[in-house]
């Protein structure tokens, strides 16, 4: 019997708001973090898995605190069992009473589960001496519909519903996983767009994005119309007309002002609008959606839970979705939500604009291909040229497109020198 023996938490913060990156009309000046978990099993058989969750600085601690309150859940329980059912530990935590409570299902507690169920699968890959994504991808359509919860969901996805789903997908799976290894998975590329950032490295880093392959660019705006005029300009003469290019306006408007700005940026050809209001308002984005159509509506990356993603799909209110690895309750909710699109025909984007979500999102937009939709067309994971030299298994970018890992786990591990420099606040980083 291996029990669960350790549990480390820790909190590792990069000082990203000195240049500018990751900035945005609502996050002017991110430090770029990660509430980091370690835990399993030390001595015979030793076996430890890694998570963390993404924040930009002031709060990390908060996480970190969350993180620390689930210790007891976990740290004395049989490691064998828990990898046994990969469905049991997310079900238990956030059916918790006391627990969902502080939700439910939502928020800076449910985002702790996600990175407690994400380390555990990290374990289950590692001891599979397989890539997250390759597991899952191995996984029956019978033991995939056990790992969601179906609650909140009837009407719109049932377990009959997706059971359906993974089986018709999964006859070409072996097809699938050849053509990802041979052709990699499309990215659009954030890099470019961060609002901070200058007209003349805006141009440069345009011309780069197409240099090196992307399939769209992705510019943040929100924080002055005349100057996102501008910055659009710029980028529509640099890349040339039909280059998808998308917006984002993490979540800075207000329907009847986020109808009147995407209208002025239209003629600029916008391929989307990403969190153009409250990532909770459902109605909100369905009537700006209605209003800016053609131009497609997009959320996801604070999007709270399967629930809210069941009402954007069944009301309309996106033309496409993004994922986040680290919002929601890990990889078992994230397959739910997946599941969704797919039911409802709507293609995912998933959002990778943080430190650690490159590495962890491209496992699940690769399951979706190989064992899921098995499509690429008209979709792509987001790219940021950040912090990846921090991780054990960083991501591979190359030719506009991820290719995918065959090393064990999840991806998630952040190397040991890293988290003694940028530990905060008693990192040298941080120190000087």
């Amino acid at each position: 019997m291996r029990i669960v023996n350790f549990w480390q938490t820790e909190d590792i913060r990069f000082p990203t708001s000195k240049e500018l990156d990751g900035s945005d009309a609502m996050n002017p000046d991110p430090d770029y973090s990660a509430a980091y978990l370690s835990f399993g099993h030390h001595g015979e058989a030793p076996s430890v898995g890694h998570a963390s969750v993404f924040t930009i600085g002031r709060g990390n601690d908060v996480q970190v605190a969350a993180l620390e309150a689930l210790e007891p859940f976990v740290v004395g329980r049989d490691l064998d069992e828990l990898l046994a059912d990969m469905g049991a530990l997310y079900k238990e935590l956030t059916g918790d009473s006391q627990l969902r409570w502080l939700g439910p299902e939502k928020g800076v507690m449910h985002m702790a589960i996600g990175a407690v169920v994400n380390a555990l699968w990290d374990i289950k890959a590692r001891e599979s001496a397989m890539p997250l994504w390759e597991l899952l991808s191995s996984l029956s359509p019978e033991e995939l519909c056990n790992l969601i919860d179906f609650r909140y969901l009837s009407g719109a996805l049932s377990p009959e519903d997706a059971l359906d789903i993974f089986r018709r997908s999964e006859a070409g799976r072996p097809e699938r996983l050849v053509a990802l290894r041979a052709e990699g998975y499309p990215a659009y590329t954030t890099s470019p767009g961060w609002l901070g950032y200058d007209d003349e490295k805006l141009a440069r880093l345009c011309r780069e994005a197409q240099a090196d392959g992307f399939s769209r660019i992705k510019l943040k705006v929100g924080g002055n119309l005349e100057d996102d005029i501008r910055r659009l300009s710029i980028a529509r003469t640099t890349c040339g007309d039909g280059y998808p290019i998308a917006i984002d306006a993490n979540q800075r408007w207000e329907i009847g002002e986020a109808v009147e700005w995407i209208e002025a940026l239209a003629p600029f050809g916008i391929d989307w609008v990403e969190e153009p209001t409250s990532p909770d308002d459902v109605l909100g984005h369905q009537e700006i959606a209605r209003r800016v159509h053609p131009v497609r509506v997009s959320t996801g990356e604070h999007m709270a839970n399967r629930v809210v993603t069941r009402q954007l799909l069944e009301s309309e209110a996106v033309g496409l979705l993004q994922i986040d690895s680290a919002r929601v309750a890990g990889v078992n909710e994230n397959i739910a939500i997946l599941a969704l699109a797919a039911k409802f025909g709507v293609p995912v984007f998933p959002h990778a604009g943080g430190v650690g979500l490159c590495e962890a999102v491209q496992h699940l937009a690769f399951f979706d291909y190989v064992a899921l939709t098995g499509m690429k067309e008209d979709r792509a994971i987001e790219y940021v040229q950040h912090l990846h030299d921090h991780f054990v298994d960083p991501v591979v970018v190359h030719e506009g497109r991820y290719w995918p890992s065959d090393v064990s786990g999840n991806s998630q591990e952040i190397l040991d020198t890293t988290r003694r420099d940028y530990s905060y606040p008693s990192g040298i980083i941080w120190r000087e």
